[in-house]
C-alpha cells in the first residue's frame, strides 16, 4: 500500500487546530505515517507509570507527549501564521514546501 505525503515533517513548527489545547504550537518531534499521527513538543502531554530501571531507578509517573492526528495540526510559516501546504518545483527542478498564505518556501 503506497503511503500518502504528509503536510508536516519532523522539526516543522505546527499549531494545534481541534482538541483540548487548541491554539497551542509547537515542534514536531516524530511523525508516524503509517497511522498519520506526529508527536509534537510539549502538547499532548499523558502521565505514563514506568516500573524502576537503570534510568530511572525511582520509577513512578512520567509526563511525556503522545501522538496528535496529523489532521488536527497547521504547518506555522516563518511570520508565525498557521498556512496551508503546497508544493512546486523550485529553479532547480526540485519540490520544495510553500506556503499558501504568503507563497514562501517553507524550510
Amino acid at each position: 500500500m503506497q503511503q500518502l505525503r504528509l503536510h508536516i515533517k519532523k522539526g516543522d513548527t505546527v499549531k494545534l487546530i481541534a482538541g483540548n489545547e487548541k491554539g497551542a504550537t509547537g515542534k514536531v518531534l516524530m511523525v508516524d505515517r503509517k497511522k498519520n499521527r506526529a508527536f509534537v513538543e510539549g502538547i499532548n502531554m499523558v502521565a505514563k507509570h514506568t516500573k524502576p530501571n537503570a534510568a530511572n531507578p525511582q520509577g513512578g509517573i512520567v509526563k511525556k507527549e503522545s501522538s496528535i492526528h496529523v489532521s488536527n495540526l497547521m504547518v506555522v510559516d516563518s511570520k508565525g501564521n498557521p498556512t496551508r501546504v503546497g508544493r512546486k518545483l523550485d529553479s532547480n527542478n526540485k519540490l520544495v514546501r510553500y506556503s499558501k498564505k504568503t507563497g514562501e518556501e517553507i524550510k
